[in-house]
């Protein structure tokens, strides 16, 4: 009698259909992945190239910097497959702890002793060695909390007090932290995310052209204290003038683009980076794109960036709910602007600021954060769906 039951129950098991639930990836999305791993791809190429004769002569290993990026591309593949699965609406609740946490990071940044919070180029932006880097990160707290912000006041944004000044005063005390690093381009960046999820929000433009206006002589009076932010302004609009120690960066890198001409030199055959340009692994590598790719090679990458924008706004203009949609176009903003203010700097259209290339210059941090942001817009260009029977089973089965 037992064992007849036992039979019943294993048929009644075996009747019950599988279910499970999964996202699927809209065209979208598969199309940004693409892009990706294209970016990437190219990226550990060009760096290989940048970087040989540096890591040869400082660390006795042409692979260095290849290998440390290499660690980098893995830990970004985890971080772009769990952003990828994990339900994007959820930043909406982790907000807040996302700001707490990088508030105390950004400011332990400045406290630390050295041996915790190093001094690289003059700068202290790391923590535990050259592992992790606060501002970096905060680049996604800033996009999750004002999204949450703009979704939780509503028509209250409108208002100056109630409305606008909140984040005036949270996204400030971020910009102040950057820029005691110093990492001005950081505060410009966390300043502008800010603007641009505002005005898609729905803020009053007259907030921002009066804000603006009563801050200008502040941020006047404050900028004649980061000289060296005001030599390479200088340097911009009158090179011929600027101390060559502010504009020799930008000179070497012109005449590396330049002497790429259309098609460039050659894989591996540049000249800059046996010391011609400082950083040109990192700050300048599209310097190396230009004299080794040439022109197709700059253009090439600004293309494969306006697809990047390109697919992630309309993963923004389909998203599931207007947080979601703040979320999407606020990753989207940062990677391209990033990418072409960069290549901006290199070709001497824009002053130095030292952002670096998504995707292609070295630094682990950037690359991890880049890969998972780009994993957080295919989850928002994903559709949950429930596969029901043998289906449930195939990751490639369509949903019924």
């Amino acid at each position: 009698m037992s064992a007849g039951r036992r039979t019943t129950g294993r048929a009644a098991a075996a009747a019950v259909p599988h279910v499970r639930e999964r996202w699927r990836m809209r065209s979208e999305a598969r199309a940004l992945v693409l892009v990706s791993a294209v970016l990437t791809a190219f990226g550990l190429a060009v760096l290989y190239s940048a970087s040989a004769i540096v890591g040869m002569n400082d660390h006795n290993d042409s692979m260095y910097f290849l290998s440390k990026q290499l660690t980098g591309v893995l830990a970004g593949m985890i971080a772009f497959a769990v952003a990828a699965k994990v339900d994007a609406e959820k930043l909406r609740r982790w907000a807040w702890p996302l700001m707490w946490f990088t508030i105390v990071t950004m400011a332990a940044v400045l406290v630390l002793p050295g041996r915790i919070a190093p001094t690289i180029h003059g700068s202290r932006r790391f923590l535990l060695g050259a592992s992790f880097q606060p501002s970096e990160f905060a680049k996604l707290t800033v996009v999750a909390w004002v999204s949450m912000l703009i979704v939780k006041k509503g028509e209250s944004l409108k208002r100056l007090t109630k409305g606008l000044v909140p984040f005036l005063v949270v996204i400030g005390l971020l910009d102040l932290l950057a820029a005691l690093e110093p990492d001005l381009s950081v505060a410009m960046l966390f300043t502008l995310l800010m603007a641009l999820l505002l005005f898609v929000g729905g803020a009053r433009m007259s907030h921002f052209i009066a804000l603006g206006a009563m801050s200008l002589p502040v941020l006047l009076l404050k900028i004649e204290k980061w000289r060296y932010a005001l030599s390479r302004m200088t340097a911009f609009l009158h090179p011929g003038n600027a101390p060559e120690a502010v504009s020799f960066q930008l000179q070497q890198s012109l005449i590396a683009v330049g002497s790429g001409g259309w098609l460039g030199r050659g894989f591996g055959e540049g000249m800059q980076q046996m010391g011609f340009v400082p950083f040109p692994y990192s700050d300048f590598i599209a310097s190396t794109v230009g004299e080794e790719w040439g022109f197709i090679g700059i253009l090439g990458i600004t293309i494969a960036f306006g697809l990047y924008a390109l697919l992630g706004f309309r993963i923004a203009r389909q998203a599931r709910s207007p947080f979601l949609q703040l979320v999407a176009v606020g990753l989207t903003f940062t990677t391209v602007l990033t990418a072409f203010l960069h290549i901006g700097v290199v070709i001497g259209l824009l002053p130095t600021t030292g952002l670096t290339l998504p995707f292609v210059s070295y630094g682990r941090s950037n690359l991890v954060l880049t890969m998972l942001f780009t994993g957080i817009l295919v989850n928002i260009g994903s559709a949950r769906e429930r596969v029901v029977g043998s289906a449930a089973t195939d990751p490639l089965a369509v949903a019924a």
